[in-house]
C-alpha cells in the first residue's frame, strides 16, 4: 500500500471506528429494560431490545430531515414505545431516556488500538472527530485529543453529504488535499469523503468484502495500521 503524504489533519468517525456502538447500545437498552421492569413489570414484559431498536429506527426515519438531534429522536422513540404497548407516559419516557443516555456514554469502551494510535498522532497532525452520532469526546475518555469536532446534529447535515465534509475542512483549517478521513462505513466515511475530494482510509475491522461497485484506495483492519501508511 502506498504511503499517504501531504496530510496536515486527520478526521475520525466515532461509532464503529473508535468503539463498538452496537455493543454499547444493546447494553444501554438492557439497563432501560431493567429499570422499566422495576417500575412497571407488566409493561417491561411486553418489550425486548430488538423491538425497541425497531421502533427507534422507524422514528428516526419518520423524523429524517426535520430533527437531527439524536437525544431528541431517542426520547421520541421511548414515547412511541410506551404508547405502542398501551402505557403512554411522557414523564416515564423522559426517565428512560435519561437512563439510556447515562449508560450510552458511561459504558463506552474504546477499541484497544484507539488510544495508542491517537497518542502517537497527537502533535504531528490536527485531529478531529466527525460523526452523525452524539458521542462527545469528553464523555468517552477522549478529552483533549481532538482539535475540531463536527456533529451532524449541530449543522443539520449528515455524512455522506459533501457539505458535511466542507464543514470539516473549515473546522480543520486545511485544504481538501491536506485532510485524511478515517472511518468504518463505506457509504458515510469512504464514499462521502471521496465524493468531497478528500482522501479516505477504510477501517475494515470485520474484514468484510468490498462490493464490486465501490473503490477503496486505502484499507486497514486495525487503527494502528494507520501509522504504517502515513
Amino acid at each position: 500500500m502506498n504511503k499517504i503524504t501531504g496530510i496536515k489533519a486527520i478526521s475520525f468517525d466515532a461509532d464503529g471506528t473508535l468503539w463498538d456502538f452496537e455493543k454499547v447500545m444493546q447494553q444501554s437498552l438492557s439497563h432501560v429494560l431493567k429499570e422499566l421492569g422495576e417500575i412497571e413489570p407488566r409493561v417491561a414484559a411486553m418489550l425486548n431490545i430488538d423491538k425497541m431498536i425497531e421502533i427507534r429506527n422507524r422514528v428516526a426515519e419518520e423524523l429524517k430531515g426535520r430533527i437531527t438531534n439524536l437525544e431528541a429522536i431517542r426520547l421520541e422513540a421511548f414515547r412511541q414505545t410506551l404508547t405502542e404497548i398501551g402505557r403512554p407516559d411522557d414523564t416515564l419516557a423522559s426517565h428512560l431516556n435519561e437512563v439510556y443516555l447515562k449508560h450510552r456514554f458511561e459504558d463506552i469502551e474504546l477499541f484497544d488500538d484507539v488510544l495508542p494510535t491517537l497518542n502517537e498522532l497527537q502533535g504531528k497532525y490536527t485531529l478531529g472527530l466527525l460523526s452523525n452520532g452524539n458521542s462527545y469526546p469528553e464523555r468517552c475518555g477522549l478529552e483533549c485529543i481532538f482539535q475540531f469536532v463536527v456533529f451532524s446534529q449541530d449543522y443539520g447535515v449528515e455524512k455522506p453529504d459533501p457539505e458535511f465534509f466542507q464543514i470539516a475542512l473549515k473546522e480543520a483549517g486545511c485544504s481538501k488535499e491536506q485532510l485524511l478521513n478515517v472511518g468504518d462505513s463505506l457509504n458515510n466515511d469512504v464514499i462521502g469523503a471521496t465524493d468531497a475530494g478528500i482522501k479516505c482510509v477504510w477501517l475494515n475491522r470485520k474484514r468484510i468484502n468490498i462490493p464490486n461497485d465501490v473503490q477503496v484506495k486505502y484499507e486497514i483492519h486495525s487503527l494502528s495500521e494507520l501509522l504504517k501508511i502515513l
